[in-house]
């Protein structure tokens, strides 16, 4: 994905659709984590499916999230940002009707091929419409703001919702939502590409969604144990990893850039990124089952711990601006992961007497 844009549009207001779509793309990923005992109950999950319930949008996040921002390079941001939305939406109203695991997982891949479009896009047309550097530091901590206000309100919102309704209400409020955010995305978002247009690696293409989707099936699947179809799918995803790399140093115009490997703060960025993603989303994930089965907590006690992790996220977005000196490099990013791993060695060793207070804890540290 490139941040060398060329503008085709004159009317380019691209905050407000980008911060609610962004927001709406962690409503629709966290919806599930509430009501996963009641969902799964109504479509005769088993242990496995239930595993996919909860892990399913992560394949289509992983595999198009890359893929979807250099489609918006070359065709269009804006284009593609709107049939992220689109698909979103379709893939929530496909949950809602479905009545048996396999046609909900798919309709879950569906919601994260459209938000990886929605999320990659939508920081894209930020950094195409604020070139400034103060401005573009305003407006992504705005999108970084978002993502930790979606991930409470979506908690929230799947709490509440099941309460008066069942759990398909939440996701027939978040296609109502996409529907309305296109008309306000397509008034305020100007069309952008890349500066330069590249040629396609349609190999590189295919290669990374299956490097990427394989890898995520193999953890959602390990959660059973290290099966054979565990081990198939690492060796699978580890071989296409490999024919990955040997593609990419050969074409002319590699979709990953094997150069960007040499730059020391790229390295720093992209490791710590991986690290804390995996550990921060693997935690909220798990937390709300650790406090309902573990612990022996109600729905909203087990909602509010995600919304301590949401909350803090939001303030550390719009009060890192203030901090006085750069935050980028390797210190800062080696600094959050410390603070993350403190948070979680403080939750280390719970047991059914233990109180929330451990896991609010763990869940702050991770939100700053």
């Amino acid at each position: 994905m490139s941040l060398n844009v060329k503008p085709t549009g004159s009317a380019d207001r691209p905050l407000l659709p980008v911060v609610l779509g962004t927001a709406l793309v962690l409503v629709t990923y966290v919806s599930p984590i509430a009501t996963v005992a009641e969902t799964s109950a109504d479509l005769g999950a088993g242990a496995g499916a239930r595993a996919w319930i909860l892990s399913s949008m992560s394949v289509g996040l992983a595999a198009a999230l890359l893929t979807s921002g250099a489609i918006g390079d070359r065709r269009g941001r804006r284009r593609t940002y709107l049939a992220g939305l689109g698909l979103l939406g379709v893939g929530a109203l496909v949950c809602a009707g479905a009545q048996e695991p396999v046609l909900f997982v798919l309709a879950r891949v569906a919601q994260g091929v459209g938000g990886a479009a929605v999320l990659a896009c939508g920081l894209a047309a930020l950094a195409h419409a604020h070139a400034e550097p103060r401005a573009r530091s305003h407006a992504t901590a705005l999108w970084g703001a978002a993502v930790g206000s979606g991930i409470g309100t979506g908690s929230v919102a799947a709490a509440a919702l099941d309460e008066v309704g069942d759990w398909r209400l939440v996701y027939v409020v978040t296609a109502l939502a996409a529907v309305v955010l296109v008309p306000l995305s397509r008034v305020r978002m100007a069309e952008s590409a890349a500066a330069a247009s590249r040629a396609s690696d349609p190999l590189g293409l295919v290669l990374l969604v299956m490097t990427l989707s394989l890898a995520v099936a193999a953890l959602t699947e390990a959660r059973r144990g290290l099966t054979v179809i565990v081990v198939v799918l690492l060796i699978s995803s580890a071989v296409s990893a490999t024919a990955l790399v040997l593609v990419e140093r050969r074409v002319p115009a590699p979709l990953l850039e094997p150069e960007l490997m040499t730059h020391r703060r790229f390295r720093a960025a992209a490791l710590g990124s991986f690290v804390l993603g995996l550990s921060m989303i693997g935690l909220a994930s798990f937390v709300p089952t650790v406090a309902l089965v573990g612990l022996g907590r109600g729905l909203w006690e087990s909602t509010w711990l995600v919304v301590v992790w949401a909350g803090v996220s939001v303030a550390a977005s719009l009060l890192l601006r203030y901090v006085p000196w750069p935050m980028e490099g390797s210190g800062p990013v080696a600094g959050a992961l410390v603070l993350v791993a403190g948070g979680q060695l403080v939750a280390h060793g719970l047991d059914v007497d233990s109180g929330l207070a451990r896991l609010a804890l763990a869940m702050a540290a991770a939100g700053v």
